[in-house]
């Protein structure tokens, strides 16, 4: 039996930037991005604590420890410069993998960057 589990938990992330015109989408700092095991293109969902909003995406590569966080297209109308978001990804297990499976928690600290030791 396959089961979907939470694959990358990224904490802490504040938008800088919104672009409307645009496709759709969130830009993530490359630095988040790898050490949360997310790939561009993956698909993510995004919670954002200061409005309550949660929607599903696909994830754009910013550069690397930019600490770029932008909404793209209309997510840019889920969120404001400021407000804090949790991203989440998820994967597709066999229930037998699951032992060996190991969830990315990643913290950011001010400015979108990585905390010390991540």
């Amino acid at each position: 039996m396959l089961r979907t589990l939470c694959k990358s938990k990224i904490m802490g992330a504040c938008i800088t930037d919104k672009m409307l015109q645009y496709s759709g989408s969130i830009g993530i700092d490359k630095a988040i991005i790898e050490a949360a095991d997310i790939l561009p293109g993956e698909q993510v969902q995004v919670l954002n604590f200061s409005n309550g909003e949660r929607f599903t995406t696909y994830v754009i590569e910013e550069k690397v420890r930019s600490g770029r966080m932008v909404l793209y297209g209309p997510a840019a109308r889920k969120g404001e410069v400021g407000d804090e978001l949790v991203i989440l990804s998820y994967c597709l297990l066999e229930t037998k993998e699951w032992h060996n499976f190991k969830q990315r928690f990643i913290a950011l600290a001010k400015n979108n960057q990585l905390k010390a030791g991540k």
